[in-house]
């Protein structure tokens, strides 16, 4: 039978909408007003006139940005910075995970000296001169070895493992596996949605950082898209100079395609922005199973 709707149930259903609508375009709009201000005449966006949609389209801040020195460099870096990183993380936070779950010599000693890490840090400036002492000032490999070892991740991953049904690795030992087949074959399977969840955020979380990039390089070499960003940022006046003094007078003339402080901001937001979010709804879907098992022990 179909329920018949009363007038509370659509005057609830229509404010339900309202609410989701307008939270809905709250969230989307940041983006698209940057995005139309990047493709639209450069003199208008500077004086605010560019609000809902773009106007005297043209896709010159765009060009110029990928023509700055440095640019293709720092992409390249982030880029290896951010998949090296995500799969070091994977293979930390699944094999401390799943040995936790097993027999091993002082193994609470150990998880617990682990989950003290998340509570308790030394500081910016030790963390500096440890960092200095291993040689890892002015090395790619800062961005890479610290994201080996990640509390938090290890914790999601034993507790998802520990949901999982033991019978699986039982009769896999019964018929001779090792541990490393064990956790190869039977328990990484078993493991791709709450290790999709930690491959996001841990992706995420590297294609943001600019801190350690601003602490520990002085290579220019070793710069990464955001530490761009946040000089460019804090340069957007000087940089719109220097990019309109390689432009030609034909070009710097046409005041709608002129390059501006504004146009520089929001060009390169767009551009550090758009691939971490290309990529972040391909592994939405993992989101809800994977938290939630890997949160709460069944």
């Amino acid at each position: 039978m179909v329920k018949r709707r009363t007038k509370g149930d659509i005057i609830f259903n229509i404010i339900n909408y309202t609410v989701f609508i307008l939270f809905t375009f709250i969230c989307v709009y940041p983006f698209y007003y940057i995005f139309i201000n990047t493709i639209s005449a450069n003199d208008l966006s500077e004086n605010g006139q560019v609000l809902f949609y773009p106007i005297k389209v043209h896709f010159d801040n765009y060009a110029n940005i990928f023509s700055i020195s440095g640019f293709g460099e720092a992409t390249f870096v982030t880029v290896m910075r951010t998949i090296l990183a995500t799969v070091v993380t994977l293979i930390g936070s699944s094999l401390l995970g799943f040995l936790f779950t097993k027999e091993m010599w002082h193994r609470k000693f150990w998880y617990r000296f682990l989950i003290i890490t998340m509570y308790f840090n030394a500081g910016l400036i030790p963390w500096f001169m440890t960092m200095r002492t291993l040689g890892l000032t002015n090395n790619f490999l800062a961005y890479i070895l610290p994201a080996v070892v990640s509390p938090f991740n290890v914790i999601m991953v034993k507790t998802y493992i520990e949901s999982t049904p033991v019978a699986l690795q039982e009769a896999a030992e019964i018929d001779g596996a090792g541990i490393m087949t064990i956790f190869t074959k039977i328990v990484l399977p078993l493991c791709k949605p709450i290790l999709a969840t930690i491959a996001i955020f841990s992706a995420v979380g590297q294609w943001n950082s600019f801190q350690d990039t601003l602490i520990l390089m002085t290579d220019s070499h070793l710069y990464t898209l955001q530490y761009l960003l946040y000089v460019y940022l804090n340069q957007a006046n000087s940089l719109a100079a220097i990019v309109q003094n390689s432009m030609d007078a034909k070009t710097i003339q046409n005041a709608a395609t002129q390059i501006t402080p504004t146009a520089i901001k929001m060009t390169i937001t767009m551009v550090v922005v758009f691939p971490i979010l290309f990529v972040y709804p391909f592994f939405q879907r993992y989101f809800t199973k994977g938290i939630m098992i890997g949160a709460v022990k069944g």
